[in-house]
């Protein structure tokens, strides 16, 4: 069986497919679901929706009682080259810096990135911040010939997309 296994929990690859073999708690759980995220980003995997990735953020950035902010570094084939975490805030903000974000694209030698962020509120509702410091990372990442796919925001169990929005 190809899966990712964690005592008596086994997940296998065909999503929705979960066998445990004893009672399991909520921490377990957590785990489970922390290394399949982990998996399902792993280097090389293609993204070939960015709305797939949303499916994956809230279980990513649950339990933060702060603002992350988050880069999906994908090649120009949008596969994966890192899914990290740049960024730690307060309760109600995180501070980003583009010229970071640049220099960590360069490393990878990404050619398109997807970002998210959380709310620790629970609302997935974008602030003006979100959407002015979308636009300084598109308008930074443009100059190095950096796609940017989307921006997601997460609250709770709630995913926004600014694509979507139509504010990337």
């Amino acid at each position: 069986m190809n899966g990712v296994s964690h005592i008596g929990f086994i997940a296998t690859e065909t999503s929705g497919q979960y066998i445990t073999h004893r009672p399991v708690n909520g921490d377990e759980i957590l785990a489970m679901a922390n290394r399949l995220i982990k998996r399902k980003f792993a280097r090389g995997r293609a993204i070939t929706n960015p709305l797939d990735a949303a499916s994956y953020l809230p279980a990513q950035m649950a339990g933060f009682e702060h603002e992350t902010f988050w880069a999906l570094f994908l090649d120009n084939q949008h596969r994966i080259l890192a899914f990290e975490k740049l960024f730690i805030g307060t309760l109600a903000s995180a501070s980003v810096y583009p010229r970071e974000v640049v220099k960590r694209s360069l490393q990878l030698n990404a050619a398109a990135i997807i970002f998210a962020h959380n709310h620790p509120s629970g609302t997935a509702v974008p602030s003006q911040s979100d959407r002015d410091i979308t636009r300084k990372l598109k308008e930074a990442l443009s100059l190095i010939e950096v796609n940017v796919l989307d921006h997601f925001i997460v609250g709770g169990d709630e995913v926004t997309s600014l694509a979507e929005l139509g504010e990337i």
